[in-house]
C-alpha cells in the first residue's frame, strides 16, 4: 500500500503542484527536495510500524472505561495506541509547519499534509492527531501570548493534547442552542495571567479524544455563552464565546498545580468505526471535582466575549479539511486492498469463446471487465480527492507566503473549496470502500479482510465536522455568493484556464469540451437557484447542487493532473501514466455526465421534497 500511495504522493507534490519551488520562498529556504523526502520518509516508517500493525486492534479492542477508587472513570487503551502516539509527538510532526522559534520545522503545509496521509491510511482511528494541531493553530491565530506560549506550545510538543467542545446533547450541529454557560470568576488561581476566567457548566457530546491518559494534560476548547445581566442566555450564535478549559489546571509557566480541573468523563459513546479512538461524553463543572473558590469548571476566554464561533472556524475549517484526507486515505487504503485481491483471486472464466467450458482455465478477478469498472472507480475517487486535498494545503501555503494578491486569492478559493474538500471524499470514497468491499465478494463482508472496518471508518466521516446538508447549505447559501460571487468567479477562472490548455491537446481537447459545459451548467444552476431571492427556495436542493458541483471540481483536478502527466510523461512510469490517464477518462466519462441529473432539481427550485407534508410519509 504505502509503495503505491508514495508514488502518488510524488506525482502530485512534485509533478503537479511542484512543491519544490517553495524553496524559493524565505519561510521555507532552509528546506530542498530532499528534506521533503526525508519527512515523508519517517511519516511512512512510523506509519507502516507503529500504526498499521494495530489497526485491527483497536478495532477490535475499542476504548472502555474503568472505575476508580473515587468513584470517578477513566479511559483504559491499548497500550499500541499510546507507543504509536509516543512516535508520532516525538517525530516533531505536531509542530512541523510551525516556527523555529518555537521548535517547529517552517515546513510547507502541503509536505505536512502528505506526511499526514500515511497515518490517515495506516490507521484512521489510531492517527487521529488533528484535533490537537487544529486547536493549537487556533491558540496561534487567537489566543493571547501567554496562552499561545503555555496551551499551544505544550501541544504542539506533544506532552498535552487538545480537543473542540462543540455539540451537546439536546443541541447536535445547531450550534446556536449551545446552553453551557460561564460566568465570570474573580482572582485568586496561579493561571490567573492566562486570561479573563470563568467558570463553566454543562454538558458536550461527541468530544473525540475527549479523555485518555496518554499525555498529562488535555486541553479542552469549550463554545460556550455568558449569560446577559438578566442572567438569561443570548439567543442564537452571538452570544456564543471560546473557553480554554484544561483537564489539569495549570500556572502561568505551563507548571502543573496538582489540582484537577472539574471536567468529568461520564461515559463513552461507542460508534461503528473509529473504535480507536475515544468519543466522550464530558460533564463540565458538576461538582465530580470540586475547585476551590466556587462552582464550575475554570475557563480562560479566547478572544472577546461573544466572538467564539468566528475564533472555532478557524480550528473547525481545518478540521474539515483533515477529515476529507482521512475519508481519502481510507478511500485508497481499500483501493489497494481490492486491488492486491483481484490481482490474486482466480474466479470465473473469460467471456465469450470458450468462457463456458468448465475445462477452461479460471481467470483471475482483475480480468473480467465489471472489476476493472470497480476499481477504476476507485482509483478515480481516492486519487482525484487526494489531489483536492493536496491543492488545498498548498493554498494554505500559498496564503500565508504568498503576495497579498495571491494571499487573498487563496483564501476566496479555500473559502468555495473547503466545503466539497470535506464533503465529497466522505461521500465518494465511502462509495470506493464499498465497491472494494464487493470486490472481495462474500469475504470482503467478513473481518477476514480489512475492507469491511475501512467501510465502517469511513461511514463516519460523512457526519464529522458537519454533515453534507450544513456543508452544501454552506456552499449554495454563503460561500459561492460571498463578496458578490467573487469566489466563485475566481474557481471559474481558475478552471478554464485549466480548460483552455487541454484544449490545446488532442487527447485532451473532448474532455476539456466537457469540463467546460458542465462549468457552464453549474454557473447557470447557481443563478436559478437564486432566481426569486428566497433561501428556503434555493435551498431545497443545497445537496444535488454540491454533489455536481463536486464533480465539476474533480474533472477539474483530473484534467489538470491529466495535464501535468503529459508534460511529465517521459520521467514517469509508463504504467502509472496510463492508469492515472485511464482514471481521468473513467472520471469524465462515468461521473461528470451525472451533474445533469443533480442540476436539474437545482435549475427547477423543485420542491418535491421540501413540499411534501410530514403525514405524507
Amino acid at each position: 500500500m504505502t509503495t503505491s500511495l508514495r508514488s502518488t504522493l510524488d506525482f502530485l507534490l512534485h509533478h503537479w503542484l511542484e512543491a519544490d519551488a517553495l524553496t524559493a520562498r524565505e519561510r521555507f529556504a532552509d528546506h530542498s527536495r530532499e528534506t521533503f523526502d526525508a519527512v515523508l520518509d519517517t511519516s511512512e516508517r512510523i506509519a507502516r510500524e507503529k500504526f498499521a500493525p494495530f489497526n485491527r486492534l483497536v478495532d477490535t479492542e475499542e476504548p472502555r472505561t474503568a472505575t476508580q477508587p473515587d468513584g470517578t472513570l477513566r479511559v483504559v487503551l491499548p497500550e499500541a495506541t499510546h507507543a504509536a502516539r509516543r512516535a508520532y509527538a516525538e517525530s516533531g510532526l505536531l509542530s512541523a509547519a510551525q516556527d523555529y522559534a518555537i521548535g517547529g520545522m517552517q515546513l510547507p503545509y502541503t509536505v505536512e499534509a502528505a506526511a499526514n496521509s500515511f497515518f490517515a491510511a495506516a490507521s484512521v482511528s489510531i492517527g487521529s492527531n488533528l484535533l490537537t494541531s487544529g486547536n493549537a493553530n487556533l491558540l496561534m491565530a487567537h489566543g493571547t501570548p501567554l496562552q499561545k506560549q503555555v496551551f499551544a506550545q505544550n501541544e504542539f510538543d506533544g506532552r498535552w493534547a487538545g480537543t473542540m467542545c462543540l455539540s451537546e446533547p439536546q443541541a447536535g450541529s445547531s450550534l446556536s442552542d449551545v446552553a453551557t454557560r460561564a460566568v465570570p470568576d474573580g482572582a485568586g488561581f496561579e493561571g490567573d495571567a492566562l486570561g479573563p476566567r470563568y467558570r463553566l457548566t454543562g454538558n458536550k457530546m461527541w468530544i473525540s479524544s475527549g479523555d485518555h491518559e496518554m499525555t498529562e494534560n488535555i486541553v479542552h476548547l469549550v463554545l460556550a455563552k455568558i449569560p446577559g445581566p438578566d442572567g438569561k442566555l443570548v439567543p442564537g450564535v452571538k452570544g456564543i464565546s471560546l473557553f480554554i478549559v484544561p483537564k489539569q489546571l495549570v500556572d502561568e509557566a505551563g507548571r502543573l498545580t496538582g489540582e484537577r480541573n472539574d471536567v468529568a468523563l461520564a461515559g463513552l459513546n461507542h460508534k461503528l468505526g473509529w473504535r480507536g479512538t475515544t468519543n466522550t461524553l464530558l460533564n463540565f463543572g458538576e461538582g465530580t471535582y470540586p475547585v476551590r473558590g466556587g462552582a464550575g469548571a475554570i475557563g480562560y476566554l479566547v478572544g472577546q466575549p461573544g466572538e467564539g464561533l468566528k475564533c472555532m472556524f478557524h480550528m473547525m475549517n481545518e478540521a474539515r479539511i483533515g477529515i476529507g484526507m482521512a475519508a481519502t486515505m481510507l478511500g485508497l487504503a481499500g483501493y489497494y486492498a481490492s486491488l492486491d485481491y483481484a490481482k490474486n483471486r482466480p474466479q470465473g472464466r473469460p467471456v465469450g469463446k470458450g468462457g463456458k467450458d468448465a475445462a477452461a482455465p479460471q481467470v483471475r478477478l482483475i480480468e473480467h471487465a465489471d472489476i476493472k469498472r470497480m476499481l477504476l472507480a476507485q482509483k478515480s475517487y481516492g486519487e482525484g480527492a487526494l489531489a483536492l486535498n493536496l491543492y488545498c494545503a498548498r493554498l494554505v501555503d500559498e496564503q500565508h507566503t504568498g503576495s497579498a494578491q495571491a494571499a487573498d486569492e487563496a483564501r476566496l478559493l479555500l473559502e468555495v473549496l473547503t466545503p466539497i474538500a470535506k464533503s465529497w471524499p466522505s461521500e465518494w470514497c465511502l462509495e470506493a470502500n464499498s465497491l472494494a468491499i464487493q470486490i472481495h465478494g462474500g469475504y470482503g463482508y467478513t473481518r477476514d479482510f480489512p475492507v469491511e472496518q475501512y467501510w465502517r471508518d469511513n461511514r463516519l466521516n460523512m457526519i464529522h465536522e458537519g454533515t453534507h446538508g450544513i456543508q452544501a447549505m454552506d456552499l449554495l447559501g454563503r460561500k459561492v455568493l460571498m463578496e458578490g460571487g467573487r469566489g466563485l468567479m475566481l474557481l471559474a477562472g481558475r478552471i478554464d484556464a485549466t480548460v483552455q490548455q487541454a484544449i490545446q491537446q488532442p487527447a485532451l481537447a473532448a474532455h476539456a469540451n466537457a469540463l467546460a459545459g458542465a462549468l457552464a451548467e453549474v454557473g447557470a444552476a447557481t443563478k436559478a437557484a437564486w432566481a426569486t431571492g428566497e433561501p428556503a427556495e434555493a435551498l431545497a436542493n443545497a445537496v444535488p447542487y454540491m454533489q455536481a458541483f463536486g464533480h465539476t471540481v474533480l474533472a477539474w483536478m483530473w484534467l489538470d493532473l491529466a495535464l501535468a502527466t503529459l508534460r511529465a510523461d517521459a520521467t514517469l512510469s509508463i504504467a502509472a501514466s496510463a492508469g492515472r490517464m485511464g482514471a481521468m477518462r473513467y472520471f469524465f466519462h462515468y461521473e461528470l455526465p451525472k451533474i445533469g441529473a443533480w442540476l436539474n432539481v437545482v435549475r427547477q427550485r423543485d420542491a418535491t421534497c421540501a413540499a411534501l407534508p410530514e403525514e405524507a410519509f
